[in-house]
């Protein structure tokens, strides 16, 4: 074999390689990309349903609040009641 034929054979297999590394870096490169994008969306569901459920966490304790509040003012209108009566009865009537 000849300098040039050998220079040649080195040529095609330095090719050969540099063909196939970039073809490998490709596919991890592009499985990197996937498992980025996987893991973004990932991490924006769960920022979606962690908003979610404060959200319904706020609205139940806000129903609660309510809840309260309205039990409350029942409790003073019939403490109100209870006292024009006792006013009505002082004063002598019926209520």
């Amino acid at each position: 074999m000849d300098a040039a034929l050998v220079t040649a054979l080195g040529v095609i297999g330095s090719a050969i390689v540099a063909g196939t590394a970039a073809m490998y870096g490709s596919k991890v490169a592009g499985r990197a990309q996937q498992e980025g994008t996987a893991l973004t969306g990932y991490d924006n569901l769960t920022q979606r349903l962690a908003a979610e459920r404060d959200k319904a966490e706020l609205d139940e304790k806000t129903a609660e609040a309510r809840a309260s509040a309205a039990e409350a003012k029942v409790f003073a209108l019939e403490a109100e009641v209870a006292r024009l009566r006792l006013l009505v009865a002082q004063l002598g009537g019926t209520p």
